[in-house]
């Protein structure tokens, strides 16, 4: 029954959090409008989500979510330091291919989300077969050490957090 009612509650709360912080404004009105969309959207999209994500450990999931925002603190000053000081021809751009252990399309998607806000790298397609990820870097001299920080700091993770 509660799973018709509240088909992902933890979907269901983070909506309503999220519309509080996004209003900026904690009145009656505004939580009750909260409550709703955190019910009706998780509700109204349930038949696309076969099957909920198996999140393994729940307690990994706050310690990546702090190093993904410290990463992006850090990458905040790194980006804003090469557009005003090293402009043009001076920054080594490239393309990037991460191997991928991750099968599960749950973490593929958080990973390539977590590259594409961490600034200065964007994901840019992943593989037919969802092996590879191509990711392209503003700033990189070494294309394998980026790699292998990828995978490091995200990929062994996610799949502690998803796997």
């Amino acid at each position: 029954m509660s799973a018709r009612l509240f088909p992902h509650p933890l979907l269901s709360i983070t909506v309503a959090i999220v519309w509080l912080l996004l209003v900026n404004d904690i009145t009656a009105g505004q939580v009750v409008l909260g409550l709703f969309l955190g019910w009706a959207i998780p509700k109204l999209t349930s038949a696309y989500w076969p099957d909920r994500p198996l999140i393994r450990r729940p307690g990994k999931v706050i310690a990546y979510a702090f190093i993904v925002l410290m990463d992006i603190v850090i990458s905040n000053i790194q980006v804003a330091y090469w557009v005003l000081y090293r402009r043009g021809p001076s920054l080594r751009s490239r393309f990037v291919t991460v191997p991928l252990d991750l099968t599960n399309a749950e973490a593929i998607t958080t990973l390539a989300g977590t590259i594409t806000m961490t600034p200065g790298t964007v994901s840019a397609d992943l593989s037919a077969d969802g092996k590879a990820l191509l990711v392209h870097c503003l700033e990189t001299d070494d294309a394998e050490a980026t790699v292998a920080q990828i995978k490091d700091r995200y990929e062994r993770r996610l799949k502690e957090i998803f796997e």
